[in-house]
């Protein structure tokens, strides 16, 4: 891929370092890209060939395209990733002490691999709520330099470690902040925000890992934190703005709080995104009836990274589903609907990837093992449509830094912007034409 779009992508990924501020960092290319910025609380005056953006809880965002031929028989093409990733949050009483240590009270926030969390430098980025003269307001926080640190217990005094050694979160992940007797870690919050310590009334801040990006296995891999999913949160942005077709509405979509089951107001399986089209659609004059109509013939991208196939560990895979890394967009199936790829969806995107040259691959789990869920299931309960779940390959899914393939950002972009520059028409019942 080109130079300048994986150091793009790189700097993106380093800017992330919370679901509030990888948010924030997509409204700023949407915003250099023209894109206006509404809030749910106001009105919205919509036009065609309008281009939005509206966020809520300042973790999810949608942003829309409006074509300019839009009429009564069009459709909505989306793609859905999300924000956040495993990490462990601070919690609110944040500061405990155990001998002459001083620690960080946190609990973790989805599944992740706890032993990557440990022996390495960790930062806390996230949000604070500020108390004003009228009210409250919220900042973005990130302290960005070596902070706290969870150390691993000798190998003398656990002769376990390395064969079946469990983690207890409550226990062995709790951060080192320092040995000062009157350290203050909220006083050094306030510092930071140069507020007063009173003035903070609420905070949402995340450990991450400080270890900077790299390249490696010349040049074909990649290595940093949160991959999995602002990979795909990067990639469906950066097709979203590449792509467009005059008569459809062209939806981007990033989730918070996937990696926790989505059930909040701004995950998936809240109204946001039906909320956000039904705004779109009343905006434009249409009834409610010929909602559902274009419901019915629109179009869901489902991205959420995959596992790669791992040569240490072959027996974890079906063999004829393995999929690997820079060899393309990942199709993800499963018999119990864990996924929404089905023959429909997965027919239309293959079309349109083989009209791009976009490679593309099919991963299915060994079928004795269970696998997870994402996104595409869980908003299709609010807004049913056609959907497909799709990835990129990667290892070491939920590690505080995980690897993927350098090669297959370019393919994804291309993917997704041959999906946006499509309008896909039902001529009858399950017959598609792909405009």
């Amino acid at each position: 891929m080109e130079t300048t779009q994986f150091t793009d992508f790189l700097s993106f990924m380093e800017e992330s370092k919370s679901c509030f501020h990888a948010v924030k960092e997509m409204k700023k290319r949407l915003a250099m890209e023209g894109f206006t910025d509404l809030q749910e609380s106001k009105h919205w005056t919509l036009e065609k060939g309008g281009k939005y953006m509206v966020t809520r809880n300042g973790s999810s965002l949608l942003a829309f395209r409006i074509g300019e031929e839009v009429e009564r028989d069009y459709s909505f093409m989306i793609a859905a990733s999300h924000s956040d990733a495993p990490t462990y949050k601070l919690k609110e009483n944040v500061q405990k002490e155990s001998g002459h240590c001083i620690q960080l009270n946190t609990e973790g926030y989805g599944g992740m691999i706890a032993a990557s969390w440990l022996d390495r430098p960790l930062s806390i980025a996230g949000r604070v709520l500020i108390k004003t003269e009228n009210g409250c307001c919220t900042k973005l926080v990130d302290f960005d330099k070596d902070m706290v640190m969870i150390p691993n217990l000798a190998i003398h005094m656990n002769r376990d470690i390395n064969s079946s050694h469990s983690y207890n979160a409550a226990k062995d992940m709790v951060p080192l902040y320092t040995d000062e007797r009157d350290a203050d870690f909220l006083a050094e919050l306030a510092k930071l925000l140069q507020v007063e310590k009173e003035a903070i009334v609420g905070h949402d801040l995340y450990l991450y890992n400080r270890m900077k990006p790299s390249v490696w296995g010349n040049g074909r891999f990649f290595s940093c934190g949160r991959i999995d999913d602002l990979e795909c949160a990067y990639t469906t942005l950066q097709g979203f703005l590449q792509g467009g077709h005059r008569k459809s509405v062209q939806v981007f979509a990033c989730f918070d709080n996937e990696e926790v089951g989505s059930g909040t107001k701004q995950g998936a399986a809240s109204t946001f995104l039906q909320d956000v089209l039904l705004r779109i659609h009343e905006a434009l004059g249409f009834t409610k009836e010929e909602f559902y109509m274009a419901i019915a013939h629109s179009m869901m991208l489902s991205a959420d990274n995959a596992h790669a196939f791992h040569p240490n560990y072959p027996e974890s895979y079906d063999k004829e589903h393995a999929v690997y890394m820079n060899e393309g967009v990942v199709v993800k199936f499963n018999a119990n609907q864990k996924y929404t790829s089905d023959a429909i969806s997965k027919g239309i995107f293959e079309v349109m990837c083989q009209k791009a040259n976009v490679p593309l691959q099919y991963y299915a789990n060994r079928s004795d093992m269970a696998g997870g869920s994402t996104l595409g299931n869980i908003s299709t309960r609010q807004v049913s449509l056609h959907s497909v779940d799709i990835g990129l390959a990667q290892l070491a899914m939920h590690s505080s830094y995980e690897t993927a393939g350098v090669k297959d950002i370019a393919y994804m972009i291309a993917a997704v912007r041959a999906f946006f520059t499509t309008y896909l028409v039902e001529n009858e019942e399950l017959s598609f034409e792909l405009i």
